[in-house]
């Protein structure tokens, strides 16, 4: 793959500067509340402002290729580099991230969970920026790696000192689950070290575009496979696709609310994201072997995502299972092999992080305000908090993929491409799938509206008729909702924003499976 080598300082500005604003923080005492907020705000305001510059310095008509390309010598002795570059697949991902945190922030501003301590809590979550940004960034597997463990210990903190009342229990099987994942994963990727070298320099490497490039020659196919299934396991897990998804409702229910939220819009991608960089350009041969079975978890968590949605009775529950099923779309997308596919499945992860992401603000409003999240218990709060209602309602119907807004060019691209999976992949079987997610779409729809309908309609319970603590939307919850409400629609009535960048990178990345005949369908 070519590169852009550009402002070779940008990116390590823009990975490293949260970790620089976590360290001024640590330097100021912790009674100082409204400095740490004030600094950890700038910190991802300067983030943001890196990124805009990032986005603006793009060129757009080499979208496939990697930009802003840097490589520098790091741990030698092991021949892992500082290496990184940015192209449409991680552009939208990057900027995702980078928009999320500063409206985290704001959203803290008057919304620290027990038992406090903003000084500590807003560090973890600057510290979470740097490793998810570094992930998207990293092309290098031991960078890569190291990124993608540097956001395990913030969340398991926020989630054990933070969350509910389960939160020990959440933030252990959170960490073992990932832990267990990620050393597979790490087993993988020392495989392809040892059976992989550099054409140029005759060494192992852990260069990514090298690997990419080779595509997996020279390593027979049932060495392949079993690379293939410890990615498949340690990504997975991350998604979380079923069978692996147990730890996710746990984590989202006990976390705080802007733990959930940065799960939701961001940390989840990770995974996906391991998908399209890594295993699939790295194995496109074991990727075609294993893409029937990836399609099949994938329509089985939709389903039993949208089953367990329906026997939910708690709020946060339900939306954490919401998840499961929506991440199932996106990973069906991906399992086509197809650019149409995978284009398909970089849209879903940025809608599925802007719609689950509102959605869990609106439930941690919820709870604030009602202390409780016992679906049973609310109703009625068209009548006493109109706007949150009406704002629950917009992101119900976006979530259930309503034309128009983002959640459709999340969810119907992703079930059409299984019409028409890459060759040499079983059309049947996918397209039997596709009829699995097509039905999986009108329970969606059920569970959404059958959450609206009991939580936002009717009159409010005699419980909280009178409760002068229900308001309704405050400034700072305006602030901070706002960009995702604008984002929802814009990309619902203008996909283009994304497709248009994310096509070339995906093309690309794809030319790799034509060369072992896992031909690129759709386009």
């Amino acid at each position: 793959m070519e590169t852009i080598a550009d402002l070779d300082w940008l990116l390590t500005a823009l990975v490293f500067a949260p970790l620089a604003g976590a360290l001024v923080m640590a330097l100021f005492p912790q009674d100082e509340e409204e400095l740490h907020k004030r600094l950890a705000l700038l910190t991802s305001l300067v983030t943001l402002g890196l990124g805009v510059f990032l986005f603006v310095e793009f060129d757009y008509d080499n979208a496939g290729r990697l930009q802003q390309f840097v490589d520098w010598d790091w741990i030698e002795v092991i021949g892992a580099g500082y290496t990184m570059g940015v192209d449409g697949m991680s552009l939208p991902l990057i900027g995702l991230t980078v928009l999320v945190m500063p409206l985290v922030f704001i959203y803290s501003w008057d919304h620290i969970p027990k038992p406090g301590n903003a000084k500590a809590f807003l560090m973890l979550m600057l510290i979470l920026e740097t490793g998810m940004i570094g992930t998207f960034v990293a092309q290098d597997l031991i960078l890569f790696f190291v990124f993608f463990e540097v956001v395990l210990l913030p969340m398991f903190f926020m989630i054990a000192v933070w969350g509910g009342e389960d939160r020990r229990y959440a933030s252990l099987k959170f960490f073992l689950y990932t832990l267990f994942g990620s050393a597979l994963m790490l087993l993988s990727f020392l495989a392809l070290f040892f059976l992989t070298t550099d054409p140029a320099t005759g060494e192992h490497t852990f260069n990514m575009l090298v690997l990419s490039e080779s595509a997996g020659d020279g390593i027979v196919r049932s060495t392949q496979l079993i690379i293939f299934g410890g990615m498949f396991i340690g990504f997975g897990v991350k998604v979380p696709m079923f069978p692996f998804h147990t730890w996710l409702p746990d984590a989202h229910t006990q976390a705080p609310t802007q733990g959930s939220v940065i799960l939701a819009a961001v940390l989840l991608k990770l995974g996906t994201y391991g998908f399209i960089r890594i295993a699939i350009p790295m194995l496109p041969e074991a990727a075609e072997a294993w893409a029937p079975w990836i399609g099949l978890f994938a329509v089985i968590g939709i389903i039993y995502g949208a089953l367990g949605c329906l026997a939910q009775t708690d709020m946060k529950r339900l939306i954490a299972f919401s998840s499961v099923a929506h991440m199932g779309f996106v990973m069906l997308g991906i399992a086509t092999l197809t650019d149409f596919g995978i284009n398909a499945a970089i849209f879903g992860m940025v809608a599925h992080g802007l719609i689950t992401g509102m959605l869990f603000f609106i439930a941690g409003s919820v709870k604030e305000r009602y202390h409780t999240l016992e679906i049973d218990r609310l109703g009625g709060m068209l009548v006493q908090a109109p706007k949150l209602g009406w704002i629950l309602g917009f992101c119900a119907m976006a979530s259930l993929g309503l034309p128009g807004l983002a959640g459709f060019w999340g969810e119907f691209p992703a079930i059409l491409s299984a019409y028409n999976p890459a060759a040499g992949i079983p059309e049947e079987t996918f397209r039997g799938y596709m009829v699995v997610a097509a039905i999986g779409t009108v329970l969606a729809a059920g569970y959404l509206l059958w959450l609206l309908q009991r939580t936002a309609m009717g009159e409010p319970s005699e419980e909280f008729a009178n409760d002068p603590e229900i308001t309704d939307v405050s400034t700072i919850e305006w602030i901070a909702w706002t960009p995702f409400l604008f984002l929802i629609v814009l990309f619902g009535v203008a996909p283009g924003l994304i497709f248009e960048v994310t096509d070339p990178a995906v093309v690309e990345s794809l030319n790799n499976c034509i060369q072992v005949g896992c031909e690129v369908a759709g386009g």
